[in-house]
């Protein structure tokens, strides 16, 4: 009974997240396009997302600026998100930029996988680029001389969702790193009262395996959206 009562909470956690994220969760079947504001001010590392979509197996919400919902919903009209997508761009007024599609998972019960981080300060000497875009501290394995072998950041979308981004050096790869620091995280991630999530491409298996060994689960749910450049 507990273990349900914790995983219900856990549930409803997520779909306050998806609603504050995305503008609306849940909705009926098929493709739901939904103004949201936060499409128009800047996300975690200062950039615009203008669409995004998280499609579950019951239902599709693609987030999209306010002034942008009716010439998107005229294009969606009978149509998948895989189908708009090409066009996403030049709908949300950035035909140039790019999209994404791939797995979006989500966890509630984290591998039991050893800690193999510490967390530290994002501006620390020697972190690669992407880690240094992080407000907060990022959780990072270094060797014995203080060189970086990989590292976790989290991307603190709301109070209810934190999505995992991970990085692993070249030369330290294959030795279950990525999958322990995702772990680690999304363990600090359920004991601050959010929901831990990750997001990767279809065809990077790498990520999908990391994703796996640490506890997030492919539940058939995807994510769609065009990104800045």
């Amino acid at each position: 009974m507990m273990g349900e009562k914790v995983t219900t909470a856990l549930d409803r956690r997520m779909s306050l997240h998806l609603a504050s994220w995305l503008g609306q969760w849940p909705a009926g079947a098929g493709l739901h396009v939904v103004g949201s504001h936060r499409r128009a001010c800047p996300a975690w590392d200062g950039r615009l997302r203008l669409a995004i979509a998280v499609a579950a197996p019951e239902c599709t919400v693609l987030s999209v600026p306010p002034d942008r919902v009716a010439a998107v919903r005229a294009r969606a009209a009978d149509r998948s998100v895989e189908r708009l997508l090409p066009e996403l761009p030049a709908l949300v007024g950035q035909p140039d930029w790019p999209t994404h599609q791939g797995v979006y998972r989500w966890c509630v019960a984290p591998a039991r996988l050893a800690d193999a981080g510490e967390w530290i300060p994002p501006t620390t000497p020697g972190l690669p680029p992407w880690l240094r875009l992080f407000d907060r501290p990022v959780l990072v394995v270094r060797d014995g001389d203080g060189r970086y072998l990989a590292g976790v950041g989290v991307k603190r979308h709301d109070a209810y969702g934190h999505e995992m981004a991970v990085g692993t050096a070249p030369e330290a790869r294959g030795r279950g790193l990525a999958r322990r620091l995702v772990a680690q995280a999304a363990r600090r991630v359920l004991d601050e009262g959010a929901v831990p999530t990750y997001r990767h491409d279809f065809g990077n298996v790498a990520s999908a395996r990391v994703a796996e060994a640490a506890g997030f689960p492919d539940r058939g749910w995807r994510s769609y959206g065009v990104d800045p450049p």
